[in-house]
């Protein structure tokens, strides 16, 4: 029984507050993932609320659920962290497409970038959101979905996350956050003008990835892997849009995303292996660039597939984001055939 669970956490059992927050920690880090944008900050933001929590507990007065209540307080340290940590981007915000024929800009260190998210980090409940929900928890974990809510006042992240990923009331998120309903309301119109404005509404954001979607993503990797840039360019849609962080260029077109590749094939060589991986709820490869005897793990890269082309590919290569993902740092050939190595 959870109320045994309960008293026995507040009596100072911890292996008991333990089994009390276990079947919470995914989805929470998940929230903490959408309000930030970065699952290291995520990570750091729910140990906060873990420790916040236990130190609390006596103070629980069971007028929410034990779930409701640990959303408040991880909402709370996500805010207070924004509060102490720059706004996470990506290059799209930097200015306008780069000539993927001038020079690649370096990276830029000290800009604070958009993280991609593990779908093995996720797991989150199904059916735990309330009525009110517009979005759906596991798809509201899309890399274009978060990057935009990192574009809100942070009170409006979280009324937003709240109201139409959480489902709840207005009366609900105005408790949690030390406010009114009319101020919850006013925020919640507001957050979603913006969205709207950047181009992010409920019915953008991304469905489960379909077979038809992993079908696209499989004939771009052969293509790649054979090196096939003019195959490569049939998949893409007319707008595609290229990016790397941390490197602030990005490239927007077929050709100038072809014209990229060129120069990548030219530095990097054609002979590349990649492995399907899955991240933010979509299609994703990890990518290997052969080196002597072995492929090393070169870049995660993120796929967004819309009426079967490849509307947008996000190549992460910063070695702290890589090793979020269970992938082998190193592709062996053993008998003709590449083998993981961590």
């Amino acid at each position: 029984m959870i109320t045994d669970v309960l008293q026995a956490a507040r009596a100072g059992d911890e292996p008991a507050f333990d089994r009390l927050v276990a079947p919470h920690r995914a989805e929470l880090r998940a929230h903490c993932y959408r309000m930030l944008g970065s699952l290291h900050d995520a990570e750091d933001a729910l140990q906060e609320t873990l420790l916040r929590a236990w130190r609390g507990l006596a103070r629980f007065e069971e007028r929410s659920s034990l779930r409701s209540w640990l959303y408040r307080i991880a909402t709370n340290c996500c805010l207070r962290l924004i509060e102490r940590r720059p706004k996470r981007v990506l290059p799209l915000d930097y200015g306008p497409a780069a000539d993927p024929h001038d020079a690649l800009a370096p990276p830029l260190v000290e800009s604070v970038w958009v993280e991609p998210f593990p779908d093995d980090a996720l797991a989150a409940p199904e059916g735990m959101a309330g009525p009110d929900a517009r979005y759906e928890q596991r798809e509201a974990i899309e890399l274009a979905f978060v990057a935009a809510m990192q574009h809100l006042p942070a009170r409006q992240r979280a009324i937003l996350l709240m109201r139409e990923v959480l489902g709840w009331s207005a009366a609900e998120a105005a408790d949690a956050l030390e406010t009114t309903p009319a101020a919850v309301n006013s925020g919640l119109q507001r957050a979603r003008a913006r969205l709207d404005a950047l181009g992010i509404g409920a019915d953008h954001v991304a469905e489960p990835v379909t077979a038809e979607q992993r079908t696209v993503v499989d004939r771009y990797v052969t293509a790649f892997v054979a090196g096939d840039l003019a195959a490569v360019g049939q998949l893409l849609a007319q707008d595609v849009v290229l990016e790397m962080p941390p490197v602030p260029a990005w490239y927007r077109g077929p050709d100038d995303y072809v014209a990229f590749l060129a120069h990548v094939f030219d530095r990097r060589g054609t002979d590349w292996q990649m492995v399907p991986v899955r991240s933010n709820g979509q299609a994703a490869v990890a990518a290997y660039v052969r080196e002597s005897e072995t492929y090393r793990l070169h870049s995660l890269q993120v796929f967004t597939v819309s009426a079967g082309r490849v509307a947008g590919t996000m190549v992460f290569t910063d070695p702290a984001t890589l090793a979020m993902f269970a992938v082998p740092a190193e592709l062996v050939r053993t008998g003709g055939t590449p083998a993981g190595r961590r």
